[in-house]
């Protein structure tokens, strides 16, 4: 048993990437973030689906295509396969845990 809201105390400089479900096409994981961005430039460009909720914290994202979307604690949102992203503000504190769920929907 865990809890996804216990973290590692001091929390890394890098952005924390856990696996804590893997099926046939799915995987599912815990995000935390404390201030990291998408590097200048760059875009996630994935093959699956998105499905994504912050349980805590703030984030902004961005899409290819201008539009940005605000995320506080609670909400959630599908990011479809193949649409160009990029996070461009996580908070530090609090810390943002994400919750994603990666797979084919």
């Amino acid at each position: 048993m865990a809890n996804i809201f216990q973290l590692p105390s001091p929390l890394p400089d890098r952005e924390l990437l856990e696996p804590l479900a893997t099926g046939n096409d799915t995987l599912v994981e815990r995000i935390v973030s404390s201030g990291q961005t998408t590097p200048s430039g760059q875009w996630y460009d994935q093959n699956r689906d998105e499905w994504v909720v912050l349980l805590q914290g703030e984030a902004v994202l961005s899409y290819e295509d201008g539009s940005q979307v605000t995320l506080k604690r609670g909400d959630y949102l599908l990011i479809p396969a193949r649409t160009k992203h990029r996070v461009e503000y996580t908070s530090a504190e609090p810390p943002c845990i994400w919750l994603a769920v990666h797979g084919n929907f």
